[in-house]
């Protein structure tokens, strides 16, 4: 190209008028109307017209530049685009600029005028895709999504400045008030914090927080904490899984309406009356929902123990919101700081409890068994219980030796722990880590012993009366929601007598459990076949199979097995959650109890080596962690260390240790 040639190219966003100080291999240097010298490809050039004399002086020549670009400009607000694009657009077909300027400013157009058409083009790109020098219409479809996408374009970007800006006034604020018409900018930053990458909003969150100086690594949390959002214990799992927390209108108006009612939902005749027996529940201090009891009465040289669930299904009906809400939760999740209940409490603590001295409605399992817990009979059956003592698993220890009731219920249940033992169970012994918070969130461990007299008589006696749901319900060919487990890979000790090393590391080698529709071995528990049946306010599956056992009795429908399949199907994302919460949750407190014991020295066992580490279990609170080979290449498993806490992060999981 010659010398002084006036040219245009498109540079940031803007139509830039230049003149041509040299040209060499493609390659050309300009002055700019902004006085400035830039090196460009000849293929970025358009609008190539006129000359200017390079010798004349940049001032002057820089002030001719400028006058074209003025008039281009002045020019451009001529050009109707929307115009344009109704005559041309039902042809679809590529247009030069040459001509789109005859079409806008008559049969003769200049350079000025193929400018003005450029530019005003390439303002508003709605119409037409631009290629430099020539323009193709957009469809009507195109154009509409076009504009939409403006539109949020332009949202966006409004809330990126205003968001910014609020939020970097804010920022350094101890106790920032939240008007609502900034909730939206707070709704977006907790977003980013909460999902990440993951966040619909991530771009608009992260160019929000930059604009404010925020940093996304360190702050952002503290700053949704001051302005109110969370405090600094917040369970943020439950919002990153989606977990419902709160309750349905509807499903809490279909709760206040059973609450309400007097007497029973359904006939009641069929039941047997079993008011007058000795019942009796057993569960934790803080319980306050009661869905199993225990009833003694002795025959002669026999027993009949009854064990009386809630009927939870003659209250909850298929379908219900109450139980479309149940089977989207699956289960109640216990955490040391908070309960989210699969039933609004109003009904799980109150009509659907086993309460005392209240008539309530159960399925009862009555077994007659020997002196020695043979099981010689026993019938399923629906019925009306009246619990006459509500215990405590502290208060059946304290009461051992002393009641004949706990005295008999407890001596059986050893003998049923026995048998299981003989059938091949694998009993797994851990303590539980019971987590206390006082009302400053202070918090204080326990370990609960789980093989004290009460709690083995609680769990016998269900696992008795699960197995024979499982027996009656495979006896009648009834789909249920049945747990099967294959034989565990590796036994690591024989019966009761693991020390803590191989009852933990049993775990490991337990095979999967499995949720199947029709009855299988469950190795773990030593039965031939298994059902939980025992905590329906509790679990959707206890639910399900206790509508299938009434079913059989004739007093509901059954479920078919697809019908089956389905549910444990749909149970599964629910299920996941509930574990990993619960799991999460207790692990941040542990931690958070670690945190006010940095420095000083923990018990802990060697599990295994991994190459550059150990994996080592803390034993006061049944946390495991690694710990660097480095710091002693001659360790073993189930060697016993004194370990000292050097760093931990409850919010990420984080804990690191060395050898004390």
């Amino acid at each position: 190209m010659e010398l002084g040639t006036l040219i245009e190219y498109i540079d940031r966003k803007k139509v830039i008028c230049a003149v041509i100080m040299q040209a060499k291999k493609q390659k050309v240097r300009l002055l700019t109307e902004a006085n400035r010298e830039v090196s460009v490809s000849e293929h970025r050039l358009f609008c190539v017209s006129g000359r200017l004399d390079p010798g004349m002086g940049r001032d002057r020549l820089v002030a001719l530049i400028n006058e074209v670009a003025q008039k281009r400009e002045a020019l451009k607000a001529h050009v109707d685009v929307y115009e344009l694009w109704e005559v041309v657009h039902e042809e679809e077909q590529w247009v030069d600029a040459e001509t789109m300027a005859g079409l806008a400013f008559g049969a003769a157009p200049d350079p000025d005028h193929e400018s003005a058409v450029i530019r005003a083009f390439f303002e508003d790109s709605i119409y037409f895709k631009f290629d430099v020098n020539r323009f193709l219409p957009n469809s009507p479809e195109k154009v509409e999504q076009i504009q939409v996408q403006a539109l949020e374009d332009a949202r966006r970007e409004k809330i990126i400045q205003e968001g910014g800006e609020w939020l970097k006034q804010v920022y350094a604020q101890d106790n920032p008030e939240v008007p609502p018409d900034k909730k939206q900018f707070v709704s977006v930053i907790r977003d980013l914090y909460l999902f990440e990458r993951e966040s619909p909003s991530y771009e608009l969150g992260r160019q929000m927080a930059v604009n404010a100086g925020i940093d996304l690594n360190n702050g952002l949390f503290e700053f949704l904490i001051r302005l109110g959002v969370w405090d600094q214990h917040a369970n943020l799992d439950l919002y990153r899984l989606g977990v419902p927390v709160d309750f349905p209108s509807e499903t809490i108006q279909e709760a206040k309406a059973l609450a309400s009612g007097s007497g029973f939902r359904t006939d009641t005749s069929k039941r047997r009356d079993f008011t007058g027996l000795p019942v009796l529940t057993i569960d934790g201090q803080a319980t306050l929902d009661y869905d199993d009891a225990l009833s003694l009465e002795t025959d002669g040289d026999y027993y009949r123990v009854g064990i009386h669930i809630s009927d939870v299904s003659h209250y909850v009906e298929r379908d219900s919101f109450l139980d479309k809400e149940a089977l989207g939760r699956s289960s109640s999740i216990y955490m040391p700081d908070d309960k989210i209940p699969m039933f609004p409490p109003l009904l799980a603590e109150g009509l659907l409890s086993l309460k005392a001295d209240q008539v309530r409605p159960a399925i009862s399992v009555m077994v007659r068994l020997d002196r020695d817990a043979v099981v010689m009979d026993f019938e399923i059956c629906p019925s009306l219980v009246r619990v006459r003592r509500q215990l405590t698993y502290h208060e059946v220890n304290l009461m051992a030796d002393d009641d004949k009731e706990i005295i008999a219920l407890s001596a059986l249940s050893e003998k049923l722990r026995e048998k299981r033992l003989d059938d091949g169970a694998v009993l797994i012994s851990l303590p539980e880590i019971n987590i206390w918070l006082d009302e400053e969130r202070n918090v204080t461990l326990h370990k609960v012993n789980r093989e004290s007299r009460s709690r083995i008589l609680v769990s016998e006696f269900m696992i008795l009366a699960n197995r024979l749901m499982a027996s009656f319900l495979a006896d009648n060919r009834c789909p249920a929601v049945f747990r099967a487990q294959p034989e565990p890979r590796l036994r690591l000790f024989e019966r009761d007598d693991g020390t803590l090393y191989q009852n933990w590391m049993q775990r490991r080698h337990l095979s999967r459990f499995m949720l199947v529709p029709k009855p299988e071995p469950h190795s773990g528990l030593g039965v031939d076949a298994y059902v939980t049946s025992t905590s329906p306010i509790r679990k959707y599956f206890d639910l399900v199979v206790q509508r299938q056992l009434k079913g059989v009795l004739g007093l509901d429908k059954l479920y078919t097995r697809t019908e089956v399949e389905n549910i444990i199907a749909n149970s599964e994302a629910p299920l996941s959650k509930v574990s990993r919460v619960q799991f999460v949750r207790n692990r941040y407190w542990i931690l958070r109890y670690l945190e006010t014991r940095k420095g000083q020295a923990e018990p802990g066992m060697i599990l295994e080596r991994r190459k550059d580490r150990y994996v080592v279990l803390l034993t006061d609170c049944l946390v495991e962690c690694t710990l660097p080979v480095a710091s002693n290449p001659s360790l073993s498993a189930q060697d016993l260390v004194q370990l000292r806490i050097v760093k931990v992060d409850p919010r990420e999981q984080f804990l690191t240790v060395e050898l004390a």
